[in-house]
């Protein structure tokens, strides 16, 4: 078996929820060929088939079975594990549907590796909904947080508002978690809309065995990131296929008014001035993800 010189790539894995680690390649030279870029031949809600040309061997068979992994590629020597076959096709049923993916194929054996295939970019297939993200805020670092959203029912039934639930992710710089969420305008009314703000900070260290004084500390310690998200669910209301909420204006700032950094948040983008598609905001309905994956 050859030996390989493996670098490690210092990735928050846990942070971001993401099933496969991300390494970089060994140092030494491939012993397979890189894949061909994955192929979509089925796109349904829920449900995405791929296809692609086998890796082989570089030079002679090391007669070891050679498994291919598909990943979603979220930056350099950065992935995210969607699964693994000895085959050249996989349907994948844990992506969110009408979200963005940049999807390649690697593979490996015990004896060796292989580069990434070129990456294919693709949307899946609209689920239930869809949400629409208008960024009002040009400025992502002021005192405050501005943005439209509507959804949009992409389904072929009616769909009941009360079993949605729209999630706006962010990150709290500073570990300060304080904010106070607005809807200022909505087109269905702001009495239908709810807003509640969700955070999670990190769990407490534990304790020292038989310390027979407690140190004061602070905790989360200063400057420590937390995630959570601005939650948005309805009284009511129901869209036809093809209908929309219409404009739901959003505005949140800290209680003291102090600066918000949002580049940072896994659902922000920058201002464009128009209407685009923000596969980085969920939006669930009954508890199944129907739109929208923050590890894409």
């Amino acid at each position: 078996m050859r030996v390989r010189r493996v670098t490690l790539v210092a990735v928050l894995a846990t942070a971001l929820g993401l099933s496969g680690a991300a390494v970089a390649h060994a140092a030494d030279d491939p012993v397979l060929t890189a894949p061909g870029a994955p192929v979509v031949v089925a796109n349904e809600p829920h449900r995405l088939t791929l296809t692609w040309a086998p890796s082989t061997w570089v030079g002679e068979p090391g007669g070891t079975p050679i498994r291919h992994e598909v990943r979603a590629w979220l930056g350099t020597n950065t992935y995210r594990s969607l699964g693994t076959t000895t085959g050249t096709d996989l349907t994948l049923t844990d992506l969110a549907p009408g979200t963005e993916y940049r999807l390649t194929v690697w593979a490996y054996t015990d004896a060796g590796y292989s580069l990434d295939s070129p990456v294919t970019p693709v949307r899946t297939a609209y689920g239930k909904a869809r949400v629409s993200y208008r960024n009002l805020n040009w400025s992502p670092t002021d005192n405050q947080i501005q943005h439209v959203l509507q959804i949009i029912n992409t389904g072929t039934t009616p769909l009941d508002l009360a079993y949605v639930r729209v999630r706006y992710h962010v990150t709290f710089e500073g570990g300060n978690t304080s904010l106070v969420t607005h809807c200022d305008w909505a087109a269905i009314g702001c009495a239908k809309v709810r807003h509640h703000l969700q955070f999670f900070p990190p769990p407490l260290p534990p304790a020292p065995p038989q310390t027979p004084t407690p140190t004061p500390t602070v905790f989360p310690p200063p400057g420590t990131p937390i995630p959570g998200w601005i939650e948005l669910t309805f009284a009511s209301g129901t869209l036809d296929p093809g209908a929309s909420t219409g404009p739901i204006q959003l505005r949140h700032h800290r209680s003291n008014w102090t600066a918000i950094d949002e580049r940072d948040d896994r659902s922000w983008q920058q201002a464009t001035g128009g209407w685009v598609e923000n596969s980085r905001i969920t939006l669930d309905v009954d508890g199944v993800r129907e739109y929208g994956d923050t590890n894409a």
